[in-house]
């Protein structure tokens, strides 16, 4: 691995997903669990499969190698946003501590899978540390941001920070707001989306200001998402290059606003895979290798 792992923007190589048929499982399995993990409605099975198919199928056609996380019995419907449970670093996966009860044993099921692949792994995130893969971005290769939030604590950056800075990688931490509180999925990328070197989808109402300043400061432009298509996810992009984005259908004005910044926006059909587990494309996926 090399320092193409770090980063958000850059052209996907390879990619980790968890297909909706190994996560959501069947129509028994949903019922079970949506409601105990906080999903916003419970998911159609079919309409799931089928638009998780729709956007494998994308990721595909822009030439990323994709590996399957598998289905197994030990994690959950949560399962299927793998970007959650590591984060890829130059010299190995870093292997998560889940600040979400229900989400504890994802961390260990990807590690299997690492291994499988032979992936190295540069460490793991141990208690009382948490730290979830939804609460880092690459600003630039040597550059991490982390949100501090109820999914990531202190205790769980500093494990990051003694795990990167031997590699030469700046830990930022970014204060995050109480928003809805505990039960909510809140992460720093539910605010930035870094889409290239010098652009970022923001939604700026529930930013850092020390935070949103930095981006500033380091030369981002900053594309603001709307108060009426947050939470429908429009903050939520994936960068599958510099500025060609993913990002779930229903969100036009911050569309709009990215093709005026450049970019060429793709979009999936959501409702079922996305938005009712309040998990978009940067969720949905565990980018392992960029160019």
């Amino acid at each position: 691995m090399s320092q193409l792992a770090h980063s958000e923007f850059g052209k996907i190589k390879s990619v980790f997903i968890k297909k909706a048929s190994a996560a959501f499982i069947n129509e028994e399995h949903i019922q079970q669990h949506w409601t105990s993990l906080n999903y916003l409605g419970k998911p159609e099975i079919k309409k799931a499969l089928a638009e998780y198919d729709a956007f494998e199928n994308i990721l595909k056609n822009h030439g990323a190698e994709v590996y399957y996380f598998p289905q197994d019995d030990a994690v959950n419907m949560d399962s299927i946003y793998c970007r959650d449970a590591a984060i890829a670093t130059s010299h190995g996966m870093i292997i998560c501590n889940m600040g979400k009860e229900g989400r504890k044993n994802e961390p260990a099921a990807q590690a299997r899978a690492y291994a499988e692949q032979g992936i190295p792994i540069l460490g793991s995130i141990v208690a009382p540390g948490t730290v979830e893969g939804g609460d880092v971005a690459w600003l630039d290769a040597t550059t991490l941001a982390v949100g501090n939030t109820y999914r990531t604590n202190e205790a769980g950056i500093q494990q990051l920070k003694e795990l990167l800075n031997p590699i030469g990688v700046k830990v930022i931490t970014a204060d995050m707001p109480h928003y809805k509180g505990p039960s909510d999925v809140f992460h720093l990328m539910s605010v930035l989306s870094p889409v290239d070197k010098n652009l970022a989808v923001v939604y700026s109402p529930l930013m850092p200001i020390a935070f949103r300043n930095l981006l500033i400061t380091r030369g981002f432009e900053l594309v603001e998402v709307p108060d009426q298509e947050f939470d429908s996810m429009g903050c939520n992009v994936l960068a599958l290059a510099p500025r060609v984005c993913l990002m779930v259908k229903g969100n036009p004005i911050t569309k709009a606003r990215l093709e005026a910044a450049g970019c060429k926006v793709i979009e999936y059909e959501g409702a079922e895979i996305s938005v009712k587990g309040g998990g978009g494309p940067t969720c949905l996926t565990r980018p392992v290798m960029r160019s």
